[in-house]
């Protein structure tokens, strides 16, 4: 479904992605790790259209991407859940939902939104009881949940998630992550870029490890698990006991 190409991403003179290459299949859920500055968000900007430096080749469905605005690479079925959830404050919940089904809108497709809508407050009850209240109130959990649930809006081929358990309490990430588990067995492809390593890895068919902007390590997620340098870099803590619907 995507198929990503020695991805070399810039900020001016400053190189963030070093030639990376990758690919997400339909229906997997694909975890990328790694710490800080590592290059992660970059290249989710630049499968997204919002980076516009950078070369090499990014496909969807073999379409390549480059030059696309990020309007059109999410009508070609990309929806990114942002770092930091990036709601819009100022705006109600409900608000902050049809803003993530304006593509839908566009083409007319006014049922399939209220459909939608109610599948989303069904997946996030919470969500439910705080339609008309204004999104910059919620929690930081409850922000998330709209942030993901704004996003499925769009009906995404490809649902990106860029650090969803950032800044959450334990319990929170917990039902983060069993949304993402969800999404996953209800058929929806998956790319995840997560710190909470071992988190990802559990419930991710494969991964990969990037360093300094360079893929380093991948494998099947069993593998990343078990790999020493995997361990001894990234798997030092847990964040919590989530749901892993394969232990079960």
């Amino acid at each position: 479904m995507l198929r990503i190409q020695n991805l070399k991403c810039s900020y001016g003179s400053i190189t963030a992605v070093h030639g990376v290459s990758l690919s997400v299949k339909e229906g997997e859920l694909i975890s990328i790790i790694g710490a800080n500055g590592a290059g992660k968000s970059s290249l989710l900007l630049a499968i997204s259209g919002l980076l516009k430096n950078w070369s090499g080749e990014i496909l969807f469905q073999e379409i390549p991407l480059k030059g696309m605005s990020p309007p059109a690479i999410v009508r070609s079925g990309i929806s990114m859940v942002p770092e930091g959830r990036q709601i819009f404050a100022p705006l109600s919940v409900m608000d902050n939902l049809k803003m993530g089904a304006y593509t839908i809108y566009r083409r007319g497709m006014k049922t399939e939104v209220e459909k939608d809508l109610e599948m989303i407050l069904d997946m996030f009850p919470i969500l439910h009881e705080r339609v008309e209240q204004l999104a910059g109130t919620l929690s930081g959990g409850e922000q998330q949940m709209l942030a993901i649930g704004r996003a499925l809006m769009a009906r995404p081929k490809l649902l990106i998630l860029d650090e969803p358990s950032m800044g959450l309490a334990p319990k929170i990430v917990d039902q983060i992550f069993n949304t993402i588990v969800t999404l996953r067995e209800q058929g929806v492809t998956i790319l995840l870029v997560e710190q909470n390593a071992r988190a990802a890895l559990k419930i991710a068919d494969r991964g990969y490890v990037l360093e300094t902007g360079k893929m380093v390590l991948q494998g099947s997620s069993d593998e990343l698990l078990v790999d020493d340098d995997v361990k001894r870099a990234y798997l030092g803590q847990d964040y919590g006991d989530f749901y892993d619907g394969r232990n079960q």
